[in-house]
């Protein structure tokens, strides 16, 4: 007498935005963007997660002008001084903020030139951020080493 035995298959069935595979010295993988679908499978070597994708969002904002600003920080790593360059813009309210590491307001300054010097000659060193702001938008944040 012969035992016959039946499986039920079950496959995701959903679009994806994108997707791919992946390969590497540990195997290969297989990802798709956009899926939010998942299967669990089981067997002797354990339980496998395939398809599990997180859900995401586009936020498009519409009526905003590109703006056309140049904005440099040099040099870096600095030791006693920073330039902020500001090119293509009227700087009349703009501010930066000077931060440490631990998200510290160290100082809070209106720019009054298109090449304003920070100093840095009485900070520890370490690194600290700049954030460029026009009228309480921010523009750009800059990464500093200070190490002298």
């Amino acid at each position: 007498m012969g035992l016959c035995g039946f499986a039920d298959l079950f496959a995701q069935q959903n679009t994806d935005a994108s997707g791919g595979n992946a390969y590497g010295t540990g195997g290969s993988a297989s990802f798709s963007i956009g899926q939010v679908d998942y299967i669990t499978a089981s067997d002797s070597s354990g339980n496998t997660t395939q398809g599990l994708q997180q859900s995401y969002e586009i936020l498009i904002i519409k009526g905003i002008e590109e703006i056309d600003i140049n904005l440099t920080l040099y040099p870096n790593p600095a030791a006693d001084f920073v330039v902020l360059s500001v090119q293509n813009t009227n700087i009349q309210n703009m501010t930066y903020l000077l931060y440490d590491m631990q998200g510290k307001l160290i100082e809070n300054k209106k720019l009054n030139s298109n090449q304003t010097s920070i100093s840095m000659a009485d900070l520890a060193n370490d690194i600290y951020f700049i954030k460029v702001l026009d009228n309480d938008s921010e523009l750009k944040v800059f990464k500093i080493i200070k190490n002298k």
